[in-house]
């Protein structure tokens, strides 16, 4: 028997742009699919910036990684797909204030498009559950 898939996406984060979930978990790990930095109680931007739009994604981040028995603290791995390579300063900033000490594998790919118009970036994440350890 193969292990059992379980999919959702929180009501308070932003709603997918497509036939998917934000989370799927199998066991102890988690993924989180490319998430935009979509304010959910608006469904527009959190900014024009990289900067609001990256703390935005790590807020939904903690949300949906809250919803499964885990937390920022448990990520292994975030791909950060960023639009303009300028804005590689900024998105680090608000990623080192949200992410705190805790340094997980990450990759930056420069992206020349993204789905959703004035999207600067997004991210998607692998991580386990907190009574992993």
């Amino acid at each position: 028997m193969s292990p059992r898939v379980e999919t959702s996406t929180p009501a308070n984060t932003p709603r997918p742009i497509g036939p998917y979930n934000h989370i799927a978990k199998v066991g102890e790990f988690i993924t989180i699919g490319g998430t935009a930095g979509v304010n959910p109680a608006t469904g527009e931007l959190a900014g024009p910036d990289a900067y609001s739009q990256t703390r935005q994604i790590l807020d939904s981040f903690m949300i949906m990684l809250e919803s499964v028995g885990s937390d920022l603290g448990h990520v292994i791995h975030i791909n950060v797909f960023l639009k303009d390579m300028q804005d590689f300063e900024n998105m680090n900033r608000a990623y080192i204030e949200k992410m705190g000490d805790h340094r997980p594998a990450r990759t930056v790919i420069g992206v020349n498009e993204l789905p959703k118009p004035g999207v600067m970036l997004t991210m998607n994440l692998t991580a386990v559950v907190k009574d992993a350890d």
